[in-house]
C-alpha cells in the first residue's frame, strides 16, 4: 500500500484552508478546486489584510518626515528581513521589482556591459522563458554593437524531461561568463540539481543565475548553501502578492552598474530599485514569509495577527533569526503532505488509457520532482480538457505556461502543450480524487 493511500496529513489541512478565503467558492454548484497554483497560488487572509491594512492607515512614499513616511520606511525594511529569512542572506542582499522577468531583464542588462566579444551564456532547454529570452535578446543586442556573445543550449533528457547534465557540463568552458537555469520546471515538476550547477559554473569562473519561481512553493531556499550568485523568484507563487524579489550577492550588486536615475542611491539594496515600488504588495511579503513560517504552529490554532515573527531578529548559535528556523520546519511538513498527493494523483493518472505524463513517473525518484504535472491525454486537446475540469470547478492549465522552448522540444506546441496540474500544500486527497474522477468523466473511460 502506497504512502499516499495511508496518508496522515503532517498539515492541519482545516486550519489552513479556513486562512484562504478563496478556498471556499463554488463553480456551478461544485466546491472550488485551485489546482492553478503554478500559474499563481491562493492568498491566505492575512496577506489580504496586511495589503488593505497598509493603504488603510500608511500609505506615503518613502524617505518623508513625518509618520505614513517613516512607517512606509519601516515596512520597508521589515519586508526585506522576511525575505533575508527566506532566502537565507544579508538583508541588503533583496530586491524588490514588479515581477522575476523584469528583474532578470533588469540584471541581464547590467551584467551585458561587462561582457566581451567571444564570451558565452548557456541556457536550457527546460527553462521558463523569462529566463532564456533575457539572455538570448541582451546577446542579440551586443552582437549589434560588435561584442558578440554566444549562447549556448543545454539539452535534456526526453524520456523524464530532466536534465542533461553531461550536455549541460560540456557546453561550460572558460568562455562561459553566466549560467541560467530553473531551480524546478515549472511545466513538467522536474527539480534540477542546482547546487551541482552552481559548482560547474564557478569552477569555470561564471556567474550562476537561478529562477527559483517555480520551486518556491514546494521547496526551502538557502542561498548560503547553494552559494548561487542570483536567485529570483516572483510571491504570488508561494502565497503572496504579485511582486517579485531577488538575490544578489553584496559583491555583484556593489561592481554592476544599474541603469538608474541620477537622484537614485548609489547603495545596495536601493540602487536596484527603481522608481516608487509598490509599498502594498511589500507590505503583503512580510505576511507571506510569516504564514509559511506559522505553519508549524497552525495545527489546530488560528495563528493570531500580527505574527509572532514580525519582530524577531535575534540568531541562534547557527546564524539563523527564529523565523528562517521555522521556514525550514515548514518546508519539511510541506515536502511530506505534496509527496503524499503526488503519489495519489500519479497512481490515478496512470489508470487512464490515452494518459501521457510528462516527466519523472519513478515513484522511487519522486524527490526529484515537485507536485506539477503535465499531462496529454490521446483524443482530447488540454484545452479541452482543462474547460471541461474548469465547468466542475477543478481549475487547471493548458498551453506552455511559457516554456516554449520545451513544449516545442516535445513536438506538443501546435497541439496545445500539456495540461497541466499543480498540487500544493493546501490542497488535499479529497481534491486530487474529485481530479481524476473528473478526468475519467470527461475522456469517457
Amino acid at each position: 500500500m502506497s504512502s499516499a493511500e495511508t496518508l496522515t496529513p503532517a498539515l492541519d489541512l482545516a486550519s489552513i484552508r479556513s486562512q484562504f478565503p478563496s478556498l471556499a467558492q463554488t463553480v456551478n454548484g461544485h466546491p472550488a478546486v485551485f489546482l492553478d497554483g503554478p500559474g499563481g497560488t491562493q492568498v491566505p487572509e492575512r496577506v489580504i489584510d496586511a495589503i488593505s491594512g497598509y493603504l488603510r492607515s500608511d500609505n506615503a512614499n518613502t524617505g518623508g518626515a513625518h509618520a505614513t513616511s517613516r512607517r512606509t520606511d519601516a515596512m520597508i525594511a521589515g519586508a526585506r528581513a522576511a525575505m533575508a529569512d527566506f532566502f537565507h542572506c544579508a538583508a541588503e542582499e533583496v530586491i524588490f521589482g514588479q515581477n522575476m522577468t523584469a528583474l532578470t531583464y533588469m540584471i541581464s542588462r547590467s551584467i551585458g556591459r561587462e561582457l566581451k566579444p567571444g564570451d558565452e551564456i548557456v541556457v536550457t532547454r527546460l527553462d521558463h522563458d523569462a529566463n532564456v529570452s533575457p539572455w538570448l535578446q541582451m546577446a542579440e543586442d551586443l552582437s549589434k554593437q560588435d561584442r558578440g556573445v554566444t549562447v549556448r543550449w543545454a539539452e535534456i533528457h526526453d524520456e523524464d524531461c530532466t536534465l542533461d547534465m553531461a550536455d549541460l557540463t560540456s557546453k561550460i568552458n572558460a568562455k562561459t561568463k553566466l549560467v541560467a537555469v530553473g531551480y524546478a520546471s515549472n511545466a513538467v515538476g522536474t527539480i534540477n540539481p542546482v547546487k551541482e550547477i552552481v559548482q560547474l559554473a564557478h569552477r569555470a569562473g561564471a556567474l550562476a543565475y537561478i529562477d527559483a519561481v517555480h520551486y518556491a512553493p514546494h521547496g526551502l531556499i538557502d542561498v548560503a548553501a547553494l552559494d548561487c550568485d542570483f536567485l529570483v523568484c516572483s510571491t504570488y507563487k508561494f502565497f503572496g502578492p504579485h511582486m517579485g524579489v531577488l538575490f544578489g550577492k553584496r559583491e555583484h550588486l556593489t561592481r554592476l552598474r544599474p541603469y538608474k536615475v541620477r537622484p537614485l542611491s548609489d547603495a545596495i539594496p536601493f540602487r536596484w530599485e527603481f522608481g516608487t515600488l509598490n509599498h502594498e504588495c511589500i507590505a503583503g511579503i512580510t505576511a507571506c514569509v510569516d504564514y509559511i513560517a506559522d505553519l508549524e504552529k497552525t495545527q489546530n490554532l488560528r495563528v493570531p495577527h500580527p505574527s509572532r515573527f514580525s519582530k524577531a531578529g535575534n540568531r541562534d548559535a547557527q546564524g539563523k533569526t527564529a523565523r528562517r528556523a521555522a521556514i525550514e520546519s515548514a518546508y519539511a511538513l510541506i515536502h511530506e503532505h505534496e509527496r503524499g498527493l503526488l503519489e495519489r494523483a500519479m497512481a490515478g493518472l496512470r489508470q487512464i488509457p490515452g494518459a501521457k505524463i510528462y516527466g519523472i513517473t519513478d515513484p522511487a525518484r519522486f524527490d526529484e520532482r515537485c507536485g506539477t504535472i503535465a499531462v496529454r491525454i490521446e483524443g482530447h486537446t488540454p484545452l479541452e480538457i482543462a474547460t471541461g475540469l474548469g465547468e466542475r470547478g477543478i481549475f487547471t492549465w493548458d498551453g506552455n505556461y511559457y516554456a516554449l522552448n520545451l513544449t516545442e522540444h516535445l513536438d506538443v506546441e501546435k497541439s496545445g502543450g500539456f495540461l497541466r496540474i499543480g498540487l500544493v500544500h493546501y490542497n488535499t486527497l479529497e481534491e486530487v480524487d474529485r481530479l481524476l474522477a473528473a478526468l475519467r468523466g470527461i475522456v469517457g473511460r
